[in-house]
Formats: C-alpha cells, structure tokens, sequence
C-alpha cells in the first residue's frame, strides 16, 4: 500500500506531466503562427546546431504546466501571489524576445522586476547567513538587493546553458527530482517547497518528451522561468542561516553553474563583455570532441548526477561520501580545463599552429 505523502506526489507529477506533454503539440502550432520559431542561421559566428526551423514556444508549456499544477494542487498565500506575478513577468519576458529579439539589457530589466516582487512583496530573502560555523553574519537592507542578484544569477545560469536538445530541461529536472527527495527525507510533505518542486518536475518532463533529441520544440527564452523556479525552491528551502542550506540546493545545479562561471573568466580572458555570446561552453567542448548530440547531452546529465548526489549525502549526514564524489568531480573539470578551450586555447593547438607556420615559412624560403 503507497503511503499518502507518496501517493500525493505520484498525482502532482503525472497530472503536470501529463498536461505539460499534451498541450505541446498546440503551443507547436502557436508558435508557427506568431513566428516564435528558431531558425538556423548560417552566419559565422553563430551557435546553432539544429539544421531546420523548430518552435520555441516550450518554455510556455512548462509555465502552463506549473499554473495547472499549483490550481489543483496548491493553497493561496502571499508567497505564492508574489511568485505567480514574477512567474508572469518572467515568461511574458521570454514569449516578446521568443518573437521579436529584445537586448539583454531589456531582458535584465524583466528578471530585475521579477525578483523585486519576490523580495520585496513575498519577502523571501536571504537575510542573514554563518558558514563553518563563524559569527552569523546580518545582511539587513542589503539582503533585498543579494536576493534579487541571487535569483537573476539562477534564471541567466538556466538560460545560459540552454544550447543542446534536452540540455536546460534535463538539468533542471535533475534539481526539481533531487529536491523532492530532499523535501521527502526531511518530513517536509505538503509544504510549499515540496508542492512546488513535484509540480516543476512533472511539467518539466513532459516539456523533455517533446524537447529530447531530436527535438521538436525549443524552450526558447522561456527556459528563464525554470531557472526562476529553481531560485524560488532554493530560497523557499533556506531553513536557518547554515550555509549548507543554500549550498545544498546550488550543488544540484553544478554544471550549470561551473559552465557560466568558465564563460565569464573566459570572456574576460579575451577582453569581450561577459554575457556575450559564443561557442565554448562545456556542450560545444564535448561536442568537439566528436561525440553526438545524444551522448554529449547524457554526459552531461551523468556528471550533473554526480552533484546532486553529494547534496544527498550531506542531508543524509555523510559528508564522507560526498567529499570522494566531489574530488572526483574536480578531477574531471581539471581534466577538461586542461583538455579543452573552455577557459583559454588549448597549448597544444597553439604549438601545433606555430610548428604549422614555420614548416610553410621554410617551406617558401626553399
């Protein structure tokens, strides 16, 4: 006999799944109507992948998923009302740039707005924190504008990472799934948290039956609202002012993480701004790498694993096992950074360039 908390989450998770999955073939059909569609470019320079036209209306999807999951499954509360009026501003955000291309700056603009609500209406803030057991440190005034920045930094990882068929949505069902074992563990059944998170998994997934490759829809720019989502978990689970319990959370997401911060040191690196767009992150390197779409996206998903499985062993209180998991990863991202161009070019390729010159160099001199 399934006990009822189990039960419960059973029903949250195939009724979204279920909704989000059958009404993606109609957002399919909106999205060629409007012209939210992602075309390939052929331009140099671009980071498309995909070889024909694909609808990016996904991400609304996911949005439609969560409202019909939080109507028959949630409580009313301010909380939620400033969630839901952050969620809308979210996607309304990410449906205009899926149409029309709007600057990153308009787009920061949308986000900003959004987390305001949640900080400043639904007062879900960041106040004050201790780590390694130091003198707990108050942010006062200024826990409004580290929250903001917090779940902007949450909805741009999300976004930044969306490059590969079932990539971002993968990701992010890997922190809802491992959240809800999280929530499940520490008896927080029927809590707002927990609600939440099985209702973004079973939209999510079924968002991932249409978007897996080869996909048949994009997330588009309404892949931010996952990353919302996933700010708004991790700020709803910040018991206390233990770091862990905000550390706990991110660790889930630590590719994504790990691939923006690789992005940014890179950029600067090069002198470029560090949001402008390329193609070195740890997809395109694996990809380079002659592996396929299909493999490079499940290595990905493999090494992710990996992170949320340290987050459950430290709520499980075995910080042993999950320090052996987090030296193995370190030894993987020393390995790729030296393997790879994911930080700088790679010094083999430079000493195999210059040889290659000074061979022609004589080569002409003869």
């Amino acid at each position: 006999m399934i006990q009822e908390p189990y039960l419960q989450v059973i029903k949250i998770v195939l009724t979204t799944f279920l909704f989000s999955a059958l009404i993606m073939p109609f957002l399919k059909r909106i999205a060629h109507h409007i012209g939210a569609i992602d075309v390939p470019r052929s331009e140099e320079g671009n980071r498309h992948i995909h070889k024909k036209p694909i609808p990016k209306l996904g991400g609304v999807g996911i949005f439609l998923g969560f409202l019909f999951g939080y109507m028959i499954f949630g409580s009313h509360s301010v909380k939620m009302n400033a969630i839901l009026m952050g969620a809308f501003i979210i996607i309304l955000t990410g449906i205009i740039d899926d149409i029309h291309d709007i600057r990153p700056r308009y787009k920061l603009i949308g986000q900003t707005i959004a987390a305001s609500i949640v900080a400043i209406y639904g007062k879900m803030l960041i106040e004050n924190i201790t780590i390694f057991g130091l003198p707990e440190i108050n942010f006062g005034i200024w826990a409004y504008p580290i929250t903001i920045v917090f779940i902007v930094a949450c909805i741009n990882i999300i976004n930044l990472i969306d490059g590969l068929d079932g990539l971002s949505s993968g990701l992010s069902s890997i922190f809802y799934l491992t959240t809800g074992i999280i929530c499940i563990y520490q008896g927080r059944s029927g809590s707002l948290e927990m609600t939440l998170t099985f209702i973004m998994l079973g939209s999510t997934l079924g968002f991932l039956l249409h978007n897996f490759y080869p996909a048949k829809i994009f997330a588009g720019d309404c892949s931010m609202f996952m990353g919302y989502m996933i700010a708004i978990i991790s700020l709803l689970g910040f018991k206390g002012t233990a770091f862990t319990s905000l550390f706990i959370p991110l660790a889930i997401i630590g590719i994504p993480i790990i691939d923006t911060l690789f992005a940014i040191i890179r950029r600067l690196l090069k002198g470029q701004a560090p949001f402008s767009p390329d193609k070195e992150h740890i997809h395109y390197q694996l990809l380079g790498m002659n592996l396929s779409q299909r493999a490079t996206v499940l290595i990905i998903y493999a090494i992710d694993i990996l992170f949320a499985l340290t987050s459950i062993f430290y709520v499980l209180k075995d910080p042993g096992a999950a320090r052996i998991i987090y030296i193995i990863l370190i030894l993987i991202m020393i390995w790729f950074v030296c393997n790879t161009s994911i930080i700088t070019e790679k010094i083999p390729t430079k000493i195999t360039q210059i040889e290659t010159t000074m061979k022609e160099k004589i080569k002409n001199k003869k």
